[in-house]
């Protein structure tokens, strides 16, 4: 087989393989499910160009060999091309394009033909998802010569188009140019060794080849923004932080962001949240970033996106409190530690407070100390209270359960010891003791009586170490309330005073001061000088007819429980003590009075 047999089969197989190669991925793309554009659908800012290009010029030369004969010759086809462009799209659609181009063909000398040039001009273009379509007009030079020829320069014109096909295949910047058909127009003046010898060459050129795109006209991604706050449910003076993160910014522009809502404070991308005077609700923050490009006139806007972060407000709420007792059942005079535990919804400060229906409490913050001292046996309530500083209260109650030991029967010595015990109650003249003499008051008959209560106590002491008395004051009704309730208090005072002053252990003795409350009224008195078998039936007419009297003296008294037996001292007036005149005087009546109306 000859050479030029070869070429052409090669060449043919090459052009077969590149058309092949494009109808099998387009098959490919074209098997695929439609999908969203990606990069690679993006149009190109640069496409470069190579690939084999076919020439077929149209023309005939007639060359002179004398001054009588020419011969003609006629341009074959030139099969082994290579052709090659860079154009720069100055937009989506249109760009600047130069081309250049080398045909040459040489099986024999007599088919001998060369097609070189350079052109510049413009290329216009439809890009789409797979297939871009696109058209151009160039101007330039063309190099042309054959075996009748020497080699000159001449103008070319080149009008046409082609398709460019792009596939996932060759990910984003490669692209096949399934064909490029241009029509070029050529002049050509072989010059002055054969003057008047020119051609003019139609040349039809088909090509094809590979491209490189590089750069992208995509339009950037918006600006987005997403804000978010720090709590989405707070109590009013809480601190609230909201934060919007932006998108799609451009790092060559200047950033502004701004803010809108309820005691809303923003730096830059980060807003802060006063919510010390909101009430309680759903409030939205509302944040703006904005780009572009500062200049002389100021900030001038270019993208913005907004975004909105909201928060809740939420009512105080009253703290809750639960309260405990260790141990929750203790002899008398014993102690229990009662711990309370208070929580606030939003985490106010707090402060512990505590009362008992009896005993005395030791109060450290949230713990207190029950000392059952005095307290009567069974079951003693014990409150907590918690307050925040929103004045918002809460209380619980607990309880202290005083067991008093079994006993043995008292022996008896121990039972007339508790009868003696509670054989009389203490009476003091009207208005003693005073507020300047608080020692006085104990005429010389009831001192007697303390005498005696001091030495059987003493002696009970020996047999019950854990007993004590109660002493609870009275005063008649006249006076004011102030008055009466300072005034027993004085009594008892004074009485515990004596006792103690005779030895009885302080500690094994309480007080309280009723006041003129609990008075006994004229028919209890009645009963009671009835019941009095000390004095005779003349004596009790005489001091019946007296009731008004005596109802006053009878409420000015101290009474003495024990603790043991729970008795209650007797109160009958003592009749036949030789200074019972000095406990029914009412010498002091005017002085009462004066008292009550200054109070």
């Amino acid at each position: 087989m000859s050479s030029h047999v070869l070429k052409y089969t090669s060449r043919f197989f090459a052009l077969a393989l590149v058309v092949g190669m494009s109808v099998a991925l387009v098959a490919q793309d074209a098997a695929k499910p439609a999908a969203k554009a990606s990069a690679q659908d993006s149009a190109s800012k640069w496409d470069i160009f190579a690939g084999y290009s076919y020439l077929a010029p149209k023309g005939m030369v007639k060359v002179p060999l004398t001054s009588s004969t020419t011969q003609s010759t006629n341009y074959a086809a030139v099969n082994a091309g290579v052709v090659g462009s860079v154009a720069h799209y100055f937009s989506k659609y249109a760009g600047l394009e130069a081309e250049g181009d080398v045909h040459s063909q040489d099986e024999t000398e007599i088919q001998r033909a060369d097609f070189s040039g350079g052109s510049l001009g413009l290329i216009a273009r439809l890009p789409n998802a797979n297939i871009t379509p696109f058209a151009h007009g160039l101007l330039g030079g063309e190099r042309v010569g054959s075996y009748l020829q020497n080699e000159s320069w001449g103008a070319v014109v080149t009008a046409g188009g082609g398709l460019d096909y792009s596939t996932s295949l060759f990910k984003h910047h490669l692209a096949i140019r399934l064909f490029q058909l241009d029509y070029q127009f050529i002049h050509v003046n072989f010059g002055p060794g054969i003057a008047g010898i020119r051609a003019n060459l139609n040349t039809p050129r088909l090509s094809t080849g590979i491209i490189y795109r590089t750069g992208s006209f995509t339009p950037p991604a918006p600006v987005t923004l997403a804000c978010s706050a720090s709590q989405a449910a707070v109590f009013p003076g809480d601190p609230v932080t909201v934060t919007c993160t932006a998108q799609g910014l451009n790092p060559k522009l200047n950033v502004v962001y701004s803010w809108m809502g309820a005691g809303v404070t923003g730096h830059g991308a980060t807003a802060s949240v006063d919510t010390a005077s909101l009430t309680p609700g759903v409030y939205t923050v509302k944040g703006e970033v904005k780009e572009g490009k500062a200049g002389k006139e100021g900030f001038k806007p270019g993208e913005l996106a907004n975004g909105s972060a909201d928060f809740t407000v939420k009512a105080f709420e009253p703290p809750t409190l639960h309260c405990s007792v260790t141990p929750g059942t203790i002899k008398a005079g014993e102690t229990s530690t009662i711990t309370c535990v208070g929580v606030s919804p939003q985490n106010r400060p707090l402060t512990y407070g505590f009362s008992s229906e009896a005993g005395t409490l030791n109060i450290n913050g949230a713990t207190a100390t029950f000392t059952s001292t005095g307290a009567p046996a069974g079951a003693v309530r014990i409150t907590g209270k918690v307050s925040d500083d929103q004045n918002q209260v809460a209380t619980a109650d607990t309880s202290v359960i005083i067991t008093v030991p079994p006993v043995s029967e008292p022996s008896p010595e121990i039972k007339k010891l508790e009868a003696r015990l509670a054989l009389h109650s203490i009476f003091f003249p009207s208005n003693q003791p005073k507020v300047q003499a608080p020692n006085d008051g104990l005429i010389a008959s009831q001192q007697a009586t303390l005498t005696t209560l001091a030495t059987d106590f003493k002696n009970y002491l020996e047999f019950k170490p854990d007993a004590h008395i109660t002493l609870t004051g009275h005063a008649d009704a006249r006076g004011s309330k102030e008055l009466n309730q300072a005034l027993s208090l004085r009594r008892v005072a004074r009485t515990k005073s004596f006792l103690v002053g005779k030895g009885v252990p302080e500690a094994s003795i309480a007080t309280r001061g009723l006041g003129s409350d609990e008075q006994l009224t004229a028919g209890q008195v009645k009963a009671l000088i009835e019941q009095n078998s000390d004095l005779s039936a003349a004596d009790s007419q005489k001091a019946l007819r007296n009731l008004k009297v005596i109802v006053l003296a009878q409420n000015r008294r101290v009474d003495v429980t024990l603790s043991t037996t729970g008795e209650e001292s007797v109160r009958q007036f003592p009749f036949n003590a030789t200074d019972a005149l000095t406990l029914l005087d009412q010498k002091t009546v005017t002085h009462h009075k004066k008292a009550r109306a200054t109070k």
